[in-house]
């Protein structure tokens, strides 16, 4: 599906959209509930990588194909590992097929877990034959993505003996780590975390607990662009949301004062505000924490003509698509004068938005959602717009409300 997203003619937006769960919170919920069957959750997320999780827990023997969900992928590779009687082929899509997995396959071995490539050496599919895992200690490397780390410390509360894992070197997406640790808390499980070691201890039944999804900061992210690159006075309500957040991606907030947006809290929505214009030319952020927000604000600074500088990317590489390189065509075909490396991002100075540019998404869900603000300034295409299902399957049908009305060509 190709989309025509026009400029609105009205750049004063005042609104009111309802988000669904956060995928990460969701999916480290659902994980939580296969284990302790009488935890409950509300406000689940309706993405493809929530439904694609739902699925693949349900099933005990054969094909378990999780297609672009990267967080299934790693999450539910721990857990049949885990689970005595699970003997499952886990796959994917054919980019699933190019992500690595073999630092958690690695760790999961070294607990005495049965797993084996089915095609290529550290990558799906992996032939998975769950067993009792006794083992208790392991180390991964502390500079890969957090969802290796947190699919073992998911799992590690129904281990006999509990976890300690010891991450090597320095600790990169601390968010997402504290995001686990928080949720096995809340249904009682004990942990610590204390410099570069973190410990969950066995627990073997959990009481009745309720779990209540916050909505997803990264899809609210695309609305603080939007604001941005709106008019001074507009303001967007969003909901559900709560000001002590578990997600790493609630640095929005912070990081949007640099480009004159406000954020305020009121009983659970939050208010998005553009009081002023940007407060400077030129930005620099490191992003090692909030990877995923990273081609919303490269396209921000764009449309705002503003130059900026983002580290703490080396991650992007390995999602669904090699976003570095992505975000380096497509904002060059609209007419950014960009450079990237393996873990960082330059964009500089430039004096137009080039109109109506056919935006590819490469099997990205962000890419889409990030590059879609940018009809603010200019009306753009945007290639295999259903994409977005993966986060947030109602995104075209907010944008509409905002004037931000898409045509499928």
């Amino acid at each position: 599906m190709k989309l025509h997203l026009s400029t609105p003619s009205n750049k004063l937006l005042h609104n009111n959209i309802q988000i669904t769960g956060s995928k990460s919170e969701s999916n480290r919920s659902l994980l939580l509930q296969a284990l302790y069957s009488n935890i409950s959750i509300d406000n689940l997320s309706n993405s493809d990588d929530a439904e694609v999780m739902q699925k693949g827990l349900k099933i005990e023997k054969g094909l378990v194909d999780i297609h672009h969900a990267g967080t299934a992928m790693r999450f539910l590779t721990s857990y049949f590992a885990s689970q005595e009687g699970k003997d499952v082929t886990l796959t994917g899509s054919q980019r699933m097929t190019e992500r690595p997995v073999k630092v958690l396959v690695e760790a999961l071995r070294d607990l005495g877990a049965d797993i084996t490539y089915e095609k290529n050496d550290g990558y799906p599919p992996i032939r998975i034959i769950g067993k009792k895992l006794s083992k208790s200690k392991v180390s991964l490397p502390a500079n890969i993505s957090s969802q290796y780390i947190s699919s073992l410390l998911l799992t590690a509360p129904s281990l006999e003996n509990g976890l300690e894992l010891e991450l090597v070197g320095k600790i990169t997406s601390v968010p997402y780590i504290k995001m686990t640790l928080a949720l096995l808390s809340q249904i009682g499980v004990k942990n610590s975390f204390e410099g570069n070691t973190i410990k969950v201890a066995s627990m073997s039944t959990v009481d009745n607990v309720n779990l209540v999804v916050e909505s997803d900061w990264s899809s609210a992210s695309y609305f603080y662009s939007i604001i941005a690159l709106s008019d001074v006075g507009s303001e967007i309500t969003l909901s559900a949301y709560k000001n002590n957040s578990l997600q790493g991606d609630s640095v929005l907030q912070e990081l949007y004062t640099e480009f004159g947006v406000e954020t305020k809290f009121s009983e659970n929505n939050v208010v998005l505000k553009k009081i002023e214009g940007p407060k400077s030319t030129k930005v620099q952020f490191d992003l090692s924490n909030a990877p995923d927000i990273a081609q919303t604000i490269a396209v921000t600074c764009f449309g705002l003509e503003m130059e900026c500088h983002l580290i703490g990317l080396h991650t992007l590489k390995i999602k669904e698509t090699d976003r570095l390189e992505a975000l380096y065509t497509e904002l060059s075909k609209l007419g950014a004068n960009i450079t990237v490396t393996d873990k960082e991002l330059t964009i500089g100075l430039s004096d137009k938005i080039n109109v109506d540019v056919a935006i590819d998404t490469y099997n990205d869900h962000r890419m889409a959602m990030a590059f879609a603000p940018l009809a603010m300034k200019v009306p753009l295409y945007v290639n295999d717009a259903e994409v977005v299902s993966k986060s947030y399957p109602d995104f075209w049908k907010d944008l509409d409300k905002l004037g931000l009305s898409s045509k499928t060509v």
